[in-house]
C-alpha cells in the first residue's frame, strides 16, 4: 500500500470514527433535542453523492469512508426522526387526557 492510500485511509477512519460518539449518545440518552434534522438530511445526502462518487472513481479509502460515515449519519437521522415522532405521540397523548 503506497503512502497516499494510507492517508486516505486513516482520514477516513478519522471522519468516521466522528460519528460513533453521536450515535452512542442518543441509543444511550434517547436525547436528540440538539440533533438539526436539516443538516443530516443535507450531510447524508452529501456523503452518499461521495460514495457515489468514490464509486465511480475506484477510489476505495474514498468508498470506505464514506459508506461508513453513510451508514452512521443516516443512524443519527433515523434515531432523530423516530425518537421526535415519539415525543409527539406522548405529549399528544398527554393533551387528550
Amino acid at each position: 500500500m503506497d503512502s497516499i492510500s494510507m492517508l486516505g485511509y486513516v482520514a477516513a477512519l478519522c471522519t468516521s470514527c466522528a460519528f460513533v460518539p453521536q450515535v452512542v449518545q442518543i441509543l444511550r440518552s434517547g436525547n436528540v433535542d440538539g440533533i438539526s434534522l436539516h443538516m443530516y438530511s443535507v450531510f447524508t445526502l452529501g456523503v452518499g453523492l461521495w460514495l457515489t462518487y468514490g464509486y465511480i472513481l475506484g477510489d476505495m479509502p474514498m468508498m470506505l469512508a464514506n459508506l461508513v460515515t453513510f451508514i452512521l449519519a443516516a443512524m443519527v437521522l433515523g434515531l432523530t426522526v423516530h425518537k421526535r415522532i415519539q415525543q409527539r405521540r406522548r405529549e399528544s397523548q398527554k393533551q387528550r387526557i
